[in-house]
């Protein structure tokens, strides 16, 4: 049930199927020379709508910003703050318990960890604002890493290569532009730096040149099937 594309009378229906809802956060970030800077937002949105096929779950409009703090300097990435992006879950998902949601999905397509902490603390406070809400937290990283790792050729491949390329190859296969070159960046470690492209000039963490939408149709396939028993773990759940 896409809640954008719904009536009232369809919206007040459907809470009689179901309480719990997902909302997708992506981000508008450079992927490389080859993928659409909506990918982050495309995978969230793609997934969201293949689990509402399969069973009663409400879909919120996607957020399409995120927190992009080693890509920020990049062409096309418009990153937001942490605060922004916790005062806008915690609206969101109260908006939402107001109209008689009660289980919470975000899952985040970007899985940066400034991003990613920035909505575990929002779920943290929501967690604190209201009694009976439960709330998940996760990225469609993870959710690959744990079920179709055995699929991915890359060792360490996680940016707008070999999996995030197979998936859009799959989804979205008119929005890629080819092959970037295969790249793995190396960050000082422990040393914050300005100028970030200098560490990562392509925007590529991985090897797109070993992508295929048939890859991406099976990662999708697993993910959807996880998230699905993640939910049924969610709506079960005994503090």
């Amino acid at each position: 049930m896409l809640i954008a594309e719904m009536t009232k009378d369809e919206f007040s229906a459907g809470l009689k199927k179901t309480v719990s809802v997902l909302i997708p956060f992506g981000a508008t970030e450079e992927h490389g020379s080859h993928l659409p800077l909506a990918t982050d937002t495309l995978h969230a949105i793609e997934v969201g709508h293949r689990l509402a096929e399969v069973r009663d779950i409400f879909v919120a409009p996607p957020i399409h910003y995120g927190v992009c703090r080693s890509t920020g300097q990049h062409p096309g990435t418009l990153s937001i703050s942490c605060e922004t992006l916790k005062a806008l879950a915690i609206d969101v998902v109260s908006a939402l318990y107001r109209q008689g949601l009660r289980n919470f999905v975000l899952i985040s397509g970007h899985a940066g960890g400034t991003h990613m902490g920035a909505l575990t603390d929002a779920g943290e406070k929501l967690l604190q604002l209201f009694a009976d809400l439960k709330i998940a937290v996760l990225t469609e990283y993870m959710l690959v890493s744990k079920t179709g790792r055995h699929l991915i050729e890359t060792e360490g491949d996680s940016h707008a290569g070999e999996i995030e390329t197979s998936r859009i190859l799959h989804s979205h296969p008119a929005l890629v532009k080819g092959r970037a070159a295969r790249e793995f960046p190396a960050f000082p470690s422990g040393i914050l730096v300005r100028n970030k492209q200098k560490y990562w000039p392509g925007g590529v963490w991985g090897d797109p040149g070993k992508a295929t939408a048939a890859k991406g149709a099976e990662l999708e396939k697993l993910v959807v099937t996880a998230l699905s028993e993640l939910v049924d773990q969610l709506e079960n759940w005994q503090e």
